[in-house]
């Protein structure tokens, strides 16, 4: 049962490797001699014409608001599955990693709206308030056997919840210009979705221009057009149509009949292996199918393109005085104390009020280890601070903090891992008759 999981998170581990070279090699290309040519490349126009048609525009718009698109598929896809058959699935479970979660998302933008209360620069509140999957992976990865599963999968879920609640902020707060003609485009995707899927229809590929309407409709409807894909990714089915005991079925009774027959000729097989393809695309529901097809493509293709994009902060237009410094605290100190802060808060008041369990072998100590690991925000921050802040030097000393604070945050969970996590004794590793004492008296 965990072998997707565990598929999932090494895929995430290695992608914030890749990350981290991207968003290095953007600010060395940003602040050397050839920074113009890194400023030029991203406003390079790039257009579709269909007759008198024209929609122009340059690669950083087709990053951030069209591969980005793919990547909160890939997003709702996950929440798909959580919500179907994982961490989300029983309140009982969800209750811990949703408590967690919001008091991570709560308390950084509470920390950023103090202290940017009154400035221009409050508009940047919800910038510390995501966590980035590849990178958190990534830092409880190289702790190695000092984190065992229970604490993964509870970050794998409140990484989850988190972008949830990064989705609906997108959504609700930084959609501005609001058209009914963007939206009626948006209903027509989400309703010929829902006719093909009523009507059978299979195949990937086929929804791809259904996707696309829903696409143009947030786009000229006013809302962030990436938000296209979590809907998508929220509507794809999470149960497969053959399922495992079909699909063996199916494909021993094709065997066996070859075998029976015999074959004189190659073109007898192609009738049985139309089957088994059909056989074969349906064992699995069409959510693990994409996310398995995708992650991959999205973790080292799309993530790491929009990290190169986005991460080239040049010094010069860096600014610590009037509000640009405010928005540096709000943003480091939001992910670097705000975070830890109020993952590990909420969750205690939540166990502490009996809404939430802790799973067995986790201890508050751990807890604050993947507190501390989700101060590490990049891909999510960068998204939202684009969103927040007009081009100048409020962005980009947003920027500068969500590096400062991710690394920052990044090196205390090293750090605190190493001297709190031990060998052989982390959660999901049984537990001694006193250690199973103090957890229930706890």
């Amino acid at each position: 049962m965990l072998a997707p999981v565990e598929r999932f998170l090494a895929i995430e581990a290695a992608s914030g490797i890749v990350l981290m070279i991207a968003a290095i090699a953007a600010l060395v290309w940003a602040n050397s001699p050839w920074r113009t040519a890194y400023v030029n490349l991203w406003h390079t126009p790039i257009g579709i014409t269909l007759g008198s048609f024209v929609f122009e525009r340059d690669i950083h718009f087709w990053i951030n608001d069209g591969l980005m698109t793919v990547f909160f598929f890939v997003v709702g896809l996950e929440i798909r599955r959580e919500i179907h058959g994982g961490e989300l699935s029983e309140v009982r479970r969800a209750a811990l990693p949703l408590a967690a979660a919001l008091g991570g998302m709560l308390v950084p933008a509470m920390i950023f709206l103090a202290l940017n209360a009154g400035r221009t620069s409050a508009s940047g509140w919800a910038v510390p308030m995501a966590t980035d999957i590849a990178f958190a992976v990534g830092a409880l990865a190289l702790l190695g056997k000092r984190v065992a599963p229970a604490l993964r999968i509870l970050l794998l879920a409140l990484a989850v919840i988190d972008d949830v609640g990064a989705i609906l902020v997108i959504a609700v707060f930084y959609s501005t210009g609001l058209a009914a003609l963007g939206f009626l485009i948006l209903g027509l995707g989400i309703a010929v979705t829902f006719v093909m899927q009523i009507l059978g229809v299979r195949s990937p590929l086929a929804y791809v221009l259904p996707a696309i309407i829903v696409w143009a409709g947030a786009y000229f409807g006013g809302i962030h057009p990436t938000l296209a894909g979590v809907i998508v990714g929220f509507m794809t089915p999470a149960r497969a149509w053959y399922g495992a005991a079909r699909f063996l079925d199916q494909t021993e009774a094709g065997v066996q009949s070859l075998r029976s027959k015999g074959i004189q000729d190659d073109r007898v097989l192609l009738p049985h292996l139309d089957t088994l393809q059909i056989a074969n695309r349906e064992a699995v529901s069409p959510v693990e199918r994409l996310q398995h097809l995708l992650h991959g493509w999205v973790a080292f293709g799309i993530m790491p393109l929009f990290a190169f994009a986005n991460s080239g902060v040049p010094m010069g237009q860096i600014s610590f005085e009037g509000d640009a410094l405010w928005v540096f605290l709000g943003v480091a100190i939001g992910l670097t104390v705000g975070k830890p802060l109020g993952i590990l808060a909420v969750s205690w008041l939540a166990v502490r009020s009996r809404a939430a369990t802790l799973p067995g072998g986790v201890q508050w100590s751990h807890v604050s280890i993947v507190g501390i690991v989700g101060g590490i925000g990049f891909t999510m921050a960068l998204f939202i601070a684009q969103l927040a802040f007009p081009p100048g030097p409020l962005l980009e000393t947003a920027k500068l903090a969500i590096l400062c604070g991710s690394g920052l945050a990044g090196v205390i969970s090293l750090f605190a891992g190493y001297r709190i996590l031990k060998v052989g004794n982390g959660p999901g590793v049984a537990m001694t008759e006193a250690e199973a004492e103090a957890s229930t008296s706890r």
